[in-house]
């Protein structure tokens, strides 16, 4: 295919975004299954820009001064993969399956660059309603939050300390003939691998041996440091009650040497499928998975008892609008709501764990404050027996949310997670 053909095509997948509420990953790989023409590069390629695309809508709407698909992608190629005008308009030029040329107004739209006095939402690249809790998140610095927010996320990784080192794990991904240059330590996380987001959005990962031995799982850097906050020792008992697929399970195990206990449990407990393979691959052998009882409280038994209990709190994923940025704008206010209400219910659920003198590890991958600090000012003001405690995480350039901390891709260079902890009173 060729680069008009392409443009056309991300066009199309888009459209159906417009009449369709699926994710975009879905519309994308619907197309790829009508359209099998298409090459692995053409595949590669479309994705990035319905990605592109999406990241900068608001900006290249206005930009462009059309809030269409033609316009998005258009602006995606010139604001976000650095384009020329006159590249757009040759790439559409002679093809039949490309878009129709740029008009005069779209080339002079695309040979400009209108931004500097747009509405910081605009700027930002995040829906306008979300803007009252960015001011309250962020203030002046709100539009450089959202842009940091919306751009491309490289693939992180987390060296599996049960089997491996980072070291040794950089020097087997080394050599892999997937990856031009080899991957590198994350900033913070001790045992962060990093590779940039050129080479990493196609790097087949699954299929590398040193992951199909166990010594990585891709887990963001932020999550990794919200893993490190909990401070869980060897020989605790440990209670994640929003486990999921066990990403921070995983973490824990790995922290605490396969010594003591964990309870892995979640409300929906489809979610809990892929922990088992994933804690057997691991090699980790601390962990027991608590799945969600018709009759009985599957957690009653570990009332009072629990050193750490780890809240990984359902949110609306707003710190990780850079890997998923069809979310920010599929959100709804009343899909917040219910989040809340979640968020409200998890807590519920998680505090009578705690022993007396044990933490309550509170996260979500949220920058909006309705979900953080919000929601632990309530909890503390319903729950006297609980106190705020300090986080202790040397180097990491986070904001300061009280003795909360909230991290971003501006400041912390990962996803956007909120971790606070609260200790209940001996």
């Amino acid at each position: 295919m060729r680069d008009g053909a392409r443009q056309q095509a991300a066009i199309e997948i888009l459209t159906s975004l417009e009449t369709e509420r699926r994710p975009a990953a879905e519309a994308v790989k619907a197309w790829m299954l009508t359209h099998r023409f298409a090459g692995s590069k053409d595949r590669a390629e479309i994705g990035d820009l319905v990605f592109g695309a999406l990241r900068w809508q608001q900006s290249s709407a206005w930009r462009m001064d059309a809030d269409t698909p033609r316009a998005w992608v258009w602006g995606a190629l010139r604001w976000g993969f650095g384009r020329s005008a006159d590249w757009i308009a040759a790439s559409c030029a002679d093809d039949p399956h490309a878009p129709g040329p740029p008009s005069e107004s779209e080339r002079a739209a695309l040979a400009s660059d209108s931004i500097a006095n747009a509405p910081a939402y605009v700027r930002g690249d995040y829906p306008e309603w979300l803007d009252a809790s960015m001011t309250r998140a962020f203030g002046e610095a709100r539009a450089e939050e959202g842009a940091a927010l919306a751009a491309p996320a490289p693939l992180d990784l987390r060296a599996n300390r049960l089997k491996t080192t980072r070291e040794r794990l950089i020097e087997a991904l080394g050599k892999s003939p997937k990856l031009k240059e080899p991957p590198a330590p994350t900033p913070c996380a001790p045992d962060g691998v990093r590779i940039p987001w050129a080479q990493g959005r196609n790097f087949p990962w699954a299929t590398e041996q040193s992951f199909l031995k166990g010594w990585f799982e891709v887990q963001d850097e932020g999550s990794q440091l919200a893993a490190l906050l909990c401070a869980v020792k060897p020989g605790m008992q440990v209670a994640d009650v929003c486990a999921g697929g066990g990403g921070k399970t995983l973490a824990l195990a790995a922290a605490m040497d396969n010594k003591g206990q964990i309870f892995a449990h979640d409300v929906d407990g489809a979610r809990l499928a892929p922990l088992k393979e994933r804690l057997d691959r691991a090699g980790v052998r601390n962990v027991q998975i608590r799945a969600p009882m018709r009759t009985k409280d599957a957690l009653s038994d570990l009332r009072a008892r629990m050193d750490v209990v780890l809240v990984d709190a359902p949110c609306t994923g707003s710190g990780t609008w850079r890997r998923a940025p069809d979310s920010k704008w599929r959100l709804r206010p009343n899909a917040f709501a219910r989040r809340l209400a979640e968020q409200r219910q998890a807590l519920a659920l998680a505090a009578p764990l705690v022993k007396p003198g044990g933490r309550l590890v509170y996260v979500t991958c949220s920058v909006l404050p309705e979900e953080n600090e919000d929601q632990i000012a309530a909890f503390l003001a319903a729950n006297p027996d609980f106190k705020a405690a300090p986080l202790a995480l040397a180097g990491v350039p986070a904001h300061a949310r009280g003795l909360a901390l909230q991290m971003t891709p501006l400041r912390t260079g990962c996803d956007g997670f909120f971790v606070a902890a609260l200790e209940r009173r001996a």
